[in-house]
């Protein structure tokens, strides 16, 4: 059954995975260590292989050869022969059959089985549990303009989860990437004003082996089989239909982020499945220890790291991400565990080879590039250390507000400091305080609603008996622990929300929301649900709480209307733009130049800022009695009225006009706007 596929050329193709030439496919593999590496061809109907060739031609690294008659819709699969070494890192063996890492398409989704991770001397022939990858038509990337600048307003979405229980979403299309196209999915978003939506994990996956034991399955993406391929689960359509929901999306002017995971692979620990790159070459593709080779370093906490430093990976990487932007038509990407592709074998060199090429990359250096920048290897908390153009998740920002509002001693100044785009993070770096991502909540933690509502994480439906999941989360219960029909505490909950919305609105940055919190979601106080693939992880359109989208969208036509609160500089208490008076002034309640002891401890904050001739006065209040406070003298021809209260709901910018002395009310945000008085 098996042929030798001769290297259509003499030297290696310039491209990697299989390329449509002259009657048939060229195929090419990097592999270092690799002795001999085939192609495997499957028959649609019957799911056996067909045929075996055997890459004839190789130059350096690159095993390549031609196979005639292959073509759109041919399956297949790759198998490699070389040494069984684990102790100095080389895991070959031919009975793995390999998914290609440059496929842009697979056939099904990945799906743990325990012959995949069956050692060589099993000779167990793994094709009858691995997904195969499918040769596309070729295509031709379309012109299309430059990605959009730096976000308004980002909104993190789970594809499936968005979408599983929403009633206006045809049942065929739940679940899918085609849901975010439909066009209730994208008024609901252009009411919010959502600038950039931000995709949760699209590429295929794979459950870990103790969620599948366990009979759960991995609700989140973040365990990339393959780098390339959409998973089947999310695009049965493949990258067309990404390409599809991001064009609708492009259509009412929302851009899309994708979330990609580089750090790791689905491959685990070096007793996990053997599914692409471990049966490629194993040593050249993940990181291992310089004392023991046949020791996978595990900066990411799963199992293994790839070696984001070295060629092979930087080309798969740029690769996957040059795919995903010319033919899924995404505007930029958020990096998971960023610090770990940052990182080299002697920490962090700079410039890293992987950020270098991106920023050479003419199409890749003009994405918007966003870092999750800490992972959980030694210096592994990178807040503030990556590329000047690059936006980063701020989690000093997200602990900042909730420890203020929380009642924590100590935490107006911190909690200042994020209102300001925190310059002591990113002044020394950055240009504008856009580059700090600020979110109260996100996919990894509480829900908003939860945050108010358990001091406590409650996970035993992730089967690890409640030990997964962030410990310290600066969360409160308003007096009852979960769900309670008290309804003083369920308006305290309100309220507490309303307040951490209105002050991540308020925060100079770039916002962020996690879909569903404008709408009241809650995972039962669950805060790793990762393995929650059900009703807990999924939105629940029809208890959505209106009032509460409606407040979050009045924020946001707030900030995009109001200079002073989405100007992208960061502040300097002096005047800007030829003003005669400064751009921020802090205050005392009473009207003062705050002292030392005000920042060491006060319930009360209270700040002024100017731009291009608009100003807005901010107390925020998480006292439990309303608070006394004096405006800053109007200018002339000028009065101030309020056009924000956090603790009742208002977002009336038509508010009556105020004197100087004013009430700010208990456990809220108050914004008084000047107007003209003409």
């Amino acid at each position: 059954m098996e042929a030798i596929a001769h290297p259509a050329q003499r030297r290696a193709p310039d491209h990697l995975g299989a390329r449509l030439r002259d009657g048939g496919a060229e195929f090419a593999v990097w592999s270092r260590n690799g002795d001999r590496g085939f192609v495997c061809l499957f028959d649609a109907q019957s799911g056996r292989e067909s045929a075996r060739w055997r890459l004839g031609g190789r130059d350096s690294d690159v095993h390549h050869g031609f196979v005639p008659g292959a073509g759109p819709g041919t399956i297949y699969g790759l198998r490699f022969e070389g040494p069984d070494d684990p102790a100095n890192g080389h895991c070959f063996d031919p009975a793995k059959l390999l998914a290609d890492p440059w496929a842009a398409r697979i056939d099904r989704p990945f799906v743990w089985s325990p012959e995949l991770a069956a050692p060589r001397a099993a000779g167990i022939d793994t094709a009858p549990f691995m997904p195969r990858a499918i040769i596309e038509a070729p295509w031709t990337a379309a012109a299309r303009d430059a990605p959009a600048g730096r976000p308004r307003l980002i909104y993190e979405i789970a594809a499936r989860a968005y979408s599983m229980r929403d009633p206006h979403t045809p049942a065929h299309l739940r679940g899918t990437l085609a849901a975010l196209a439909a066009p209730r999915a994208i008024e609901r978003l252009v009411r919010l004003g959502v600038s950039h939506v931000e995709l949760m994990p699209v590429a295929a996956f794979m459950s870990e082996r103790h969620l599948a034991l366990a009979g759960l399955e991995n609700a989140w993406g973040y365990n990339s089989a393959v780098f390339m391929a959409p998973d089947p689960r999310l695009a049965p359509g493949g990258m067309a239909e990404l390409r599809a929901a991001a064009a609708a999306l492009r259509g009412a002017g929302i851009s899309t982020i994708l979330d990609v995971v580089f750090n790791h692979t689905a491959e685990g620990a070096a007793d996990g499945p053997t599914l692409s790159l471990r049966g490629l070459d194993n040593a050249a593709y993940y990181r291992r220890a310089e004392h023991d080779p046949g020791l996978l370093i595990n900066d990411t906490g799963c199992g293994n790291t790839l070696a984001s430093e070295r060629e092979p990976a930087v080309r798969l990487i740029t690769g996957a991400l040059r795919l995903f932007a010319e033919r899924g038509g995404v505007d930029g990407f958020r990096f998971d565990l960023a610090a770990t592709l940052a990182r080299g074998p002697g920490g962090f060199p700079q410039p890293h080879p992987l950020f270098a090429a991106i920023a050479a990359d003419p199409l890749l250096s003009r994405c918007v590039m966003i870092a999750e920048p800490w992972d959980v290897g030694p210096g592994g908390y990178r807040l503030g250390a990556f590329p000047p153009d690059w936006l980063e998740w701020n989690d000093r920002s997200r602990d900042s507000l909730r420890k203020f509002w929380r009642g924590d001693a100590g935490a107006i100044g911190g909690f200042a400091a994020a209102l300001a785009g925190s310059a002591d993070i990113f002044a020394g770096t950055r240009a504008s305080p856009s580059a700090s991502v600020n979110f109260v909540a996100a996919h990894d933690g509480f829900t908003l609603r939860d945050l108010v509502s358990h001091e406590r994480k409650h996970n035993l439906a992730n089967g690890e008996e409640n030990r997964d999941g962030a410990n310290d989360n600066h969360s409160w219960n308003n007096g009852a622990e979960g769900d309670t029909a008290e309804a003083d505490i369920g308006a305290a909950r309100a309220r507490d929300v309303r307040a951490l919305l209105a002050s991540l609105f308020l925060a100079r940055g770039t916002p962020m929301l996690t879909a569903g919190d404008e709408t009241g979601r809650t995972q039962g106080g669950n805060n790793n649900a990762y393995a929650q693939d059900n009703g807990t992880t999924w939105l629940d359109w029809p208890g959505a709480e209106p009032e509460l989208e409606a407040f979050t969208a009045a924020l946001a036509k707030l900030r995009r209307e109001c200079a002073p609160l989405h100007a992208d500089r960061f502040l300097t208490g002096l005047p800007a733009d030829g003003a005669d008076i400064p751009d921020v002034e802090w205050r005392t309640p009473d009207g003062a130049v705050p002292g030392t002891a005000d920042w060491a401890d006060n319930d009360v904050l209270c700040l002024a800022l100017f731009v291009a001739a608009d100003r807005v006065f901010i107390v925020c209040n998480r006292g439990r009695e309303p608070a006394r406070a004096v405006l800053p003298g109007p200018r002339a021809g000028f009065a101030w009225r309020l056009v924000l209260d956090s603790a009742s709901g208002l977002t009336d910018a038509a508010g009556a006009e105020t004197g100087r002395e004013i009430t700010a009310s208990a456990r809220g945000v108050c914004v008084w706007r000047e107007f003209s008085g003409h």
